[in-house]
């Protein structure tokens, strides 16, 4: 018998998934899609496996002791209750917060990609809920790119408006010659979008521009960050020394007379007041060639060398995510501007410079953009939201002050954590930093669906439905499909939706009418829909009606007939379409950010020295640059538990990649478990031993469900156990996840069972 099919999509690709005898048994890749991610096979065998979360569950000591109890979080078993049991008592310590403590108290933050769709879309649930009850502490930026988020509106515009319109790889392909990647293009990150790529296109793309003639470099400690197809050249620098390399290209392109005066003048403020500090006037040190090369470790004549081809020719200079989440990482992102602005490229086909090509599917597709409509949240009456990356220092330190974006703010005192779709004990830095803070507040709630760090470190734990349990349909403003998103299977166990467990706490705090406007799953669909199809209207697009659009299963954009070049406009007439900066044009020296006074993010772009990098002291105890990409075999930590990503692990733990010389000199061979370590925690991990890392870096993917022993040790390779929390600067306060050193060694005796894949202690239900 032919399985059923119900179309769906992801945040790494559009679906059908098989259902036969009422399961799901495969996901058929959509056809439209020339290089499917292989990710979504996992998703099956993790729908209802043993770490799914089948009924309401409370923490023991908290059923038991009630709120302020936390520091049984993540070490006490946890009893069953009935739904009604569970929202009354989470409704109940809701007002108990309100009334004593504020708003403010409540944070609800809840960061994380959760589902594709516009309307199941966790955090929107979660967020119109409190909004209707008179706000909650949020969160602001991405830890993504945090620090470029912050920096790049002073001094280039409004960040995520320049990342929908990137240069696309058709024109570079047909007008480039040179590509200088940054941090790589590493396509296993290009496998995801936020919203859902219906076609993948980053690797067509590259290929394309290969075949045209244009050669690539890739500036990064990983072979494997620029595709093998792509025949690139590796400077392997040591990591976050980006910025040495890109002032030593700079002092070579003035020094040699390749820069373009007058792009500076026309186009650009501050060059006179960067040029002191490029030369060495300021302070007696040149930023030559021979500096970086004692910083970065690539030759002096091989910076040199690429400085003059990249004058030479038509270059775009491509700047990875991932840079930004180092210490000081505002600056490779300025830097790196400043560098293309003294090309003169920018805004020229071919040329100029990229913020995440590769990143992620959308940034440099050839798409028409539209920005669909999705569950309107209401207003926040708490106006003082934490940047992302702060979590833990707001609950360590309640009341306590701390510089952001030239404002000086204070932590709020919070008292209940809710968290709905997305998972800290993934995202953040420090773990074991991360276990202490998370158990100052009085409660903390999650909707989940599997028994992850999140879940295991909550009091109140709500199971919630997945992408295959609910009807919805998707919408990303960077891609150009729309998917209608079919349930295949009826909810696991007693799972609800996001929507219906805030319409039942709605019920009980009075806002029940207002939270739902009356209105079912299916009117919310067609409600949001059809202002979806009045919009493509106003833009000239005839999106079917509802009904056909359901029946079909997606909507495909018209195909732009140009190539979109970023800031065409820009350069072909600088006063009539200025930049969105205070200059109206591009900010080499920043008066705005200057004004701010931070020492660690001064006017200009500089190089900083990190807190930890291969050149520092820190090096003799920990002599290895702990690198965490994202995974290839799942996104972030979504469907750790599905068989595809657990085909990625080594004995069962997260593959931690060493270099053969560093492998070698610690006894450690393919296959071996190994013990990474420094002075915040340490993990185990199984070795690969590669050439495609760099001497002293090993790479350790993001993702691993944090699997801790009784003594922080985690047993299956989460590496955020082992990374700095940190700000980014003063004016970001970013995450600094890629400044890290460790030391590796081959793990003696036993090795401990993983347990990230089994349920908790769960007691008798309660009566």
């Amino acid at each position: 018998m032919a399985p059923t099919l119900f179309p769906t999509i992801t945040h790494w690709g559009a679906y059908s998934a098989e259902v036969l005898d009422g399961r799901v048994v495969g996901m058929r890749p959509f056809a439209g899609d020339a290089d499917p991610s292989p990710i979504g096979a996992g998703m099956p065998q993790a729908l209802d496996d043993a770490v799914r979360i089948r009924q309401p569950m409370v923490r023991a000591g908290y059923l038991e002791h009630g709120p302020g109890h936390g520091e049984g979080r993540g070490r006490e078993p946890f009893v069953p209750v009935s739904w009604p049991r569970a929202l009354d008592l989470l409704a109940t310590e809701i007002g108990r917060v309100k009334r004593r403590h504020g708003n403010a108290a409540i944070f609800a933050g809840s960061y994380g990609w959760a589902s594709a769709g516009r309307f199941h879309h966790a955090q929107s649930q979660l967020h119109r809920f409190f909004n209707l009850l008179g706000g909650y502490t949020g969160s602001l930026d991405s830890y993504s790119y945090a620090a470029g988020e912050v920096v790049i509106p002073h001094v280039l515009g409004p960040f995520q408006q320049i990342l929908v319109e990137h240069t696309s790889w058709s024109a570079i392909a047909r007008h480039g010659q040179l590509v200088v990647a940054f941090g790589g293009l590493p396509l296993r990150n290009a496998q995801v979008s936020n919203g859902g790529p219906g076609a993948h296109v980053q690797r067509d793309g590259m290929r394309e521009a290969r075949d045209r003639g244009v050669r690539f470099v890739n500036l990064s400690p990983l072979r494997d960050d620029v595709a093998d197809f792509l025949d690139a050249e590796w400077l392997a620098a040591r990591p976050n020394t980006d910025v040495a390399v890109m002032l030593g290209l700079a002092h070579t392109l003035y020094v040699d007379g390749l820069h373009d005066p007058a792009f500076l003048t026309r186009y650009c403020t501050g060059i006179d007041r960067f040029l002191p500090y490029l030369t060495g006037a300021v302070d007696g040190r040149p930023k030559d060639a021979d500096w970086a090369a004692a910083i970065s470790e690539i030759p002096a004549a091989t910076i040199r060398a690429l400085a003059r081809r990249m004058a030479a020719q038509r270059t775009t200079i491509a700047l990875s995510w991932s840079l930004t989440r180092g210490d000081h990482g505002e600056q490779p992102y300025w830097m790196g501007l400043t560098l293309a602005a003294m090309l003169g490229q920018i805004g020229l086909p071919g040329g100029g410079i990229g913020f995440g090509y590769s990143s992620v599917n959308s940034v440099g597709a050839h798409t028409d953009r539209m920005t669909w409509p999705s569950l309107e949240q209401g207003v926040n009456a708490v106006r003082e939201p934490i940047p992302v990356a702060r979590i833990a220092d707001m609950l360590l330190n309640p009341g306590g002050a701390y510089d952001y974006n030239g404002r000086r703010r204070a932590y709020p005192d919070v008292k209940l954590v809710y968290w709905a779709g997305g998972n800290p004990f993934h995202h953040h830095q420090d773990l074991n930093r991360l276990v202490r803070a998370w158990r100052r507040p009085d409660t903390v709630v999650c909707n989940e669906a599997w028994w992850n760090g999140l879940a295991r470190h909550s009091d109140i734990v709500l199971p919630a439905t997945t992408t295959l349990e609910r009807n919805d349909f998707s919408g990303s403003s960077r891609e150009a499909y729309l998917f209608a998103m079919h349930r295949a299977v009826p909810p696991i166990g007693e799972a609800r939706n996001d929507h219906d467990i805030f319409t039942g706490l709605a019920q009980r705090l009075g806002v029940a009418e207002r939270f739902t406007e009356g209105r079912t799953e299916a009117d919310w669909l067609r409600h949001l829909y059809d202002r979806g199809r009045q919009r493509a209207a106003e833009r000239e697009v005839a999106m079917p009606g509802f009904d056909e659009f359901w029946k079909d299963g997606c909507f495909r954009l018209p195909t732009p007939s140009a190539h979109q070049i970023m800031f065409s406009d820009f350069r072909a007439d600088p006063e009539g379409n200025p930049l969105k900066t205070p200059s109206g044009r591009i900010e080499i020296f920043s008066e705005r950010i200057a004004g701010f006074g931070y020492a660690d993010c001064p006017g200009h772009p500089v190089w900083l020295e990190p807190a930890e990098w291969l050149g520092g002291a820190g090096a003799a105890r920990h002599p290895l640059h702990l690198v965490s990409c994202q995974p290839e075999h799942r996104l972030h930590s979504q469907y750790d538990n599905g068989g595809y990503s657990r085909s990625g692990k080594v004995q069962g733990r997260e593959a931690v990649w060493l270099n053969p010389t560093d492998a070698a000199a610690r006894g450690i061979a393919d296959g071996d478990v190994v013990r990474l370590h420094n002075d915040r925690g340490a993990c185990l991990a199984g070795a690969v031993v590669t050439d495609k890392v760099r001497r002293c870096v090993v790479r350790l993917p993001t993702g691993a469900w944090y699997d801790p022993d009784e003594t922080g040790l985690c047993r299956h390779g989460n590496p955020n156990v082992l990374t700095l929390d940190k700000g980014t600067s003063s004016l970001a306060q970013g995450p600094s996840a890629q400044t890290c050193l460790v030391q590796v060694e081959r793990w003696q005796g036993p090795v401990p069972k993983v347990r990230a894949f089994e349920p908790p202690p769960i007691l008798a239900p309660a009566k």
